[in-house]
């Protein structure tokens, strides 16, 4: 009996670690209340704690960026129940990336946090030459896609979520940052020959470093990706469609499009002389509602994407 109560307590027992943080630091962190936290774990298991021999929760860094998640797909109207589809995508992304490179998956986690380390400790500072140079050093290092999803965003994400003194200044700085980096290699990959795509946002559904960011991916090597403005009013995309004659539109969607949203689209869809199709998370999330609509949807991943796309200015994607 003494036997199977000490292994019960191993079992239970968390790994030893300094970086495991108690829910008053959470909270504290986070601003998210004890009762939040348990009922993401209890009701939807959407953070798992470690539990001590004497039943307290410790929350590890990535328990804290996955709740800084839920903050920001709940703050944009995504529903607790549907959160958890958004967690498990994302989860199924990093294993698919490590599973290419089971070997150097490791490896390549602690490098990125390593970077991410050095932009926090430059950001603390408001040292952009050393920001620079570390922008400079991971795209020399990744690709595009790995280098703002894997190193660049994360960091800009938890600063979202960040309540603490000073941190919306860091944060201010590091997006201004970003969104210049961004414009300006979207100028420098432009070609006047590419045709003419527009991209625009869903209103209220992201930042303008998202959107460029989206932009950037979907155009590749050479953007053919005209980025309107945030804001843009969806009622007068056909005067816009009208005067540039795109070859596409495309609407970013974080989170799913209301059902008020959505007979706005198919009614723009008929409004517009070009192909018209959603891109994002909410566009994976919604791809039941658009089919057999005027309405396409190119998927989340940065490839699914641009395949759909240029299969979309073909007249090839089925809607």
């Amino acid at each position: 009996m003494t036997e199977r109560v000490e292994t019960l307590v191993s079992v239970a027992e968390p790994p030893l670690s300094d970086d495991l943080l108690p829910i008053r630091e959470v909270v504290r962190q986070t601003g998210v209340n004890p009762v939040t936290l348990r009922a993401w774990e209890r009701r939807y298991g959407l953070i798992q704690p470690y539990r001590t021999e004497g039943g307290h929760r410790l929350y590890t860094q990535e328990d804290i960026a996955t709740i800084r998640d839920i903050m920001t797909w709940t703050e944009r109207g995504v529903t607790v129940s549907k959160v958890g589809s958004l967690l498990a995508r994302r989860k199924e992304e990093a294993a698919g990336s490590s599973a290419s490179a089971a070997e150097e998956s490791s490896s390549d986690q602690s490098q990125s946090v390593q970077w991410q380390a050095g932009i926090r400790k430059a950001l603390q500072g408001f040292d952009e030459v050393r920001l620079e140079q570390l922008y400079g050093q991971v795209f020399a290092t990744y690709p595009l896609q790995m280098a703002f999803e894997d190193i660049l965003l994360p960091v800009w994400r938890e600063g979202l979520g960040d309540s603490a003194f000073g941190q919306l200044s860091q944060w201010l700085f590091y997006d201004a940052f970003l969104r210049s980096r961004v414009i300006q290699r979207l100028q420098l990959l432009r070609r006047d020959d590419a045709g003419e795509v527009l991209l625009a946002a869903l209103p209220d559904q992201c930042r303008e470093l998202e959107l460029l960011v989206h932009g950037l991916l979907l155009g590749g090597d050479s953007s053919h990706i005209s980025i309107l403005p945030v804001g843009q009013p969806l009622e007068e995309l056909p005067v816009v469609c009208q005067a540039i004659k795109p070859r596409a539109l495309i609407l970013l969607a974080t989170v799913p499009p209301t059902q008020a949203q959505l007979r706005q689209l198919f009614k723009l869809a008929i409004s517009v002389d070009c192909p018209l199709a959603l891109a994002g998370v909410g566009a994976e999330l919604a791809e039941e509602q658009l089919q057999g609509s005027p309405v396409a949807s190119l998927g989340a991943h940065t490839r699914l994407m641009r395949d759909r796309l240029r299969q979309l200015i073909e007249g090839h994607l089925d809607t």
